[in-house]
């Protein structure tokens, strides 16, 4: 028997309309393919309006759910407010029953209310990751990931990251070759190098309320090329090198050295985004001394390598 052929998406109101398609066509029947059996439910079946206001016939209620193989959780607009009892009821007995249950983006939130998540690791958007972790205390959020796979329980990142989720699933539970082809029939790659840190912006402060520390920062940024110690910045900015710190991250919200860190990346992104620089220079450029210890942090921090962020994300001719 195939590992699961009957697929159920919840569709709350406000739902995604990128998740609707992707879920849709990820499931969507194709020659010599697996053949799914792909609904989209609701609570109340009928006209469901999507986070763009465009109505869908939904025409399944929470019966569906209780008869799929994967149950979805498809995130919505007002994933702040937790579905309804009778939703996190349905999506706790597909789990008891032995069901796949997975959700990509800010449909974690419905199975961290479900009490799905508890004590696993997880993933959701990005912007959204610190939100969950102090929501749901007892999950380990894990915001770098393009997806997180807990066997009977899978989240997946913001987005086009639903791709990324239910291709794994594919692969894990009927192989490459069946993933490799509905990657290709989707024009997708089968599988994305490294997790969602590269497409997150750095958080670089343009202006400060503090002149000084202000005054410090932009010097820092023409600088990047040079080593720049704490003590060379507190200097500048005629503190103590505890009052700099103190002061820096009230104004920052960041330490000094996790702020170049991450002004040095941003750096090095844009520099293998728009030059055709060799990766040595680019690391001298933002003040790395070495192309392998700019490798090191960009594949520790952006989860892949320079050439390979290059290569995905180049705007040279």
């Amino acid at each position: 028997m195939p590992p699961f052929v009957t697929v159920a998406a919840y569709a709350p109101p406000g739902v995604g309309m990128l998740a609707v398609g992707v879920a849709s066509e990820v499931f969507d029947a194709r020659p010599g393919l697996p053949a799914f059996d792909f609904a989209l439910c609701t609570e109340r079946p009928g006209r469901v309006v999507t986070d763009l206001g465009v109505p869908l016939a939904v025409e399944h209620g929470l019966d569906r759910l209780a008869d799929a193989d994967l149950v979805l959780a498809l995130p919505w607009a007002d994933f702040r407010t937790p579905p309804p009892p009778p939703v996190l009821r349905a999506l706790a007995a597909a789990h008891a029953r032995g069901a796949l249950v997975g959700a990509h983006c800010v449909g974690a939130f419905a199975l961290a209310a479900a009490g799905l998540l508890a004590g696993r690791r997880a993933t959701t958007h990005w912007r959204f990751a610190g939100l969950l972790a102090g929501r749901y205390p007892d999950v380990t959020v894990e915001a770098d990931a393009l997806y997180v796979d807990e066997g009977r329980v899978l989240t997946g990142a913001g987005a086009a990251a639903g791709f990324d989720l239910c291709l794994h699933l594919l692969r894990r539970e009927y192989g490459a070759a069946t993933a490799n082809a509905i990657a290709r029939d989707l024009v997708l790659p089968p599988h994305r190098d490294g997790g969602q840190a590269q497409y997150v912006t750095a958080p670089v402060p343009e202006d400060c309320q503090d002149e000084r520390l202000g005054e410090v920062l932009a010097w820092a940024r023409e600088h990047l090329d040079q080593p720049l110690p704490v003590a060379e910045l507190a200097r500048r900015a005629l503190m103590s090198r505890r009052s700099f710190a103190r002061r820096f991250t009230a104004a920052t919200g960041t330490t000094p050295h996790a702020w170049l860190r991450g002004l040095r990346l941003s750096r090095a992104e844009e520099l293998l985004e728009t030059t055709d620089l060799p990766v040595e220079e680019v690391a001298r450029r933002v003040g790395y001394g070495s192309a392998s210890v700019l490798r090191d942090q960009f594949v520790r921090r952006r989860g892949v390598p320079p050439r390979s962020y290059r290569r995905s994300f180049s705007r040279t001719p």
